[in-house]
């Protein structure tokens, strides 16, 4: 099992957001530390997973189970929503067997380890938001525009979602994302 630990924000039970940095870009980088800011401003509960020493595949599919499954997962009558990052999209298979919507930033569409959040990814609901740049070697923009999920693909993006050598268009981006991050956790019923 891969070491982590799980860090709340507590605010409305009633919301609650689980956050899964990927292993190199963990809850601290842009698109994750303002993810976890606009939901803590709308009074979401935020639950942030942070790595303390690098995850496999497999170990972190085992914490993603621990974190979401029934030991540590929110009151069954709060609204969970899962955001996820390259690695913790490893999540996605889970999360859709559980029911939980997620918002899934440049998840592993085309890794040859995880065949199971390509073929989850093909089958996902309007209830999901996939988020990756084109020219990021694990987005396949194909695949996510034929699932129901609502897609954002970012022209010239990498895996960090981001232009090499752009700030102004890096900023723009993260403004984007974070925003269409914002509108869809409230398309889950805001009070």
């Amino acid at each position: 099992m891969a070491a982590y630990d799980l860090h709340v924000h507590e605010a409305d039970p009633a919301r609650v957001v689980t956050v899964l940095p990927g292993s190199g870009y963990t809850a601290v980088a842009p698109l994750l530390w303002y993810t976890r800011a606009a939901l803590r401003d709308l009074g979401w509960t935020v639950r942030t997973l942070e790595w303390t020493a690098p995850p496999s595949f497999s170990s972190a599919r085992a914490a993603y189970a621990e974190v979401l499954g029934e030991d540590d997962a929110p009151d069954d009558d709060a609204l969970h929503l899962v955001v996820a990052k390259s690695l913790g999209t490893l999540a996605m298979p889970l999360a859709v067997r559980l029911g939980l919507p997620g918002a899934w930033l440049t998840p592993v569409l085309t890794s040859e380890q995880a065949p199971d959040v390509r073929e989850t990814a093909a089958e996902l609901d309007e209830n999901h938001l996939l988020v990756g740049g084109t020219a990021d070697p694990l987005w396949d923009g194909d695949l996510a525009d034929g699932s129901e999920a609502d897609v954002i693909e970012v022209e010239n993006a990498d895996h960090s979602l981001e232009v090499p050598d752009d700030r102004t268009e890096n900023l723009a981006i993260l403004d984007e994302v974070v925003s269409a991050i914002e509108e869809f956790a409230q398309s889950f019923g805001e009070e």
